[in-house]
């Protein structure tokens, strides 16, 4: 069964490529800084999915946490990452990294990675999303837009913020990813 993903996995790559795709090449190098101290870097997952969410603690999507912190929790034993990324582009986030820190956990019980309250938009967008801005043509427009990408950094798929961290638009992306040659 294996060899037959790969076979097929092989096929659809060699038609991607003479049709003339071409991998996107993310800025998966620049860190982020975490809301723990330190920094996150995307290739430190390197061989892992990631789910990359631009998040806000006062949103009508803010209840998302909930279900990314489910789904993390589902996957992350298989090697799914979600990363959540704060953010006041749309000016619903707290004042500071500290109050965005003790919201997430105290309401929403989140261990996932986070950064600090980061720029997603924009000039000053931090160096990933101004990278996909220009490779994909996405910006995210709202708070929890979705990013997910494959083991090698490689896009996969976007999500837009009504769609829940838990459907099956993502999960069954997630579980090809988790279940496929590099998973």
């Amino acid at each position: 069964m294996r060899r037959l993903k790969f076979s097929a996995l092989t096929f659809l790559t060699a038609l991607f490529i003479a049709l003339g795709g071409h991998a996107i090449a993310l800025d998966r190098e620049t860190p982020f800084d975490s809301i723990d101290g330190g920094t996150l870097n995307l290739s430190q997952w390197e061989g892992q999915p990631v789910l990359v969410v631009n998040t806000a603690s006062m949103c009508a999507f803010t209840d998302q946490y909930r279900d990314l912190q489910a789904l993390y929790d589902r996957y992350r034993d298989q090697g799914l990452v979600v990363l959540a990324i704060p953010s006041d582009d749309f000016n619903q986030e707290l004042a500071n990294d500290s109050e965005v820190k003790e919201f997430c956990e105290l309401v929403y019980g989140i261990d996932m990675p986070m950064t600090v309250i980061t720029s997603v938009k924009g000039r000053d967008a931090h160096p990933f999303y101004r990278s996909l801005r220009q490779e994909s043509e996405f910006t995210p427009r709202w708070n929890f837009n979705k990013v997910l990408l494959d083991g090698e950094g490689q896009l996969v798929a976007t999500f837009a913020s009504r769609v829940s961290p838990l459907s099956d638009q993502i999960t069954l992306q997630i579980e090809k990813l988790l279940s496929g040659p590099t998973g």
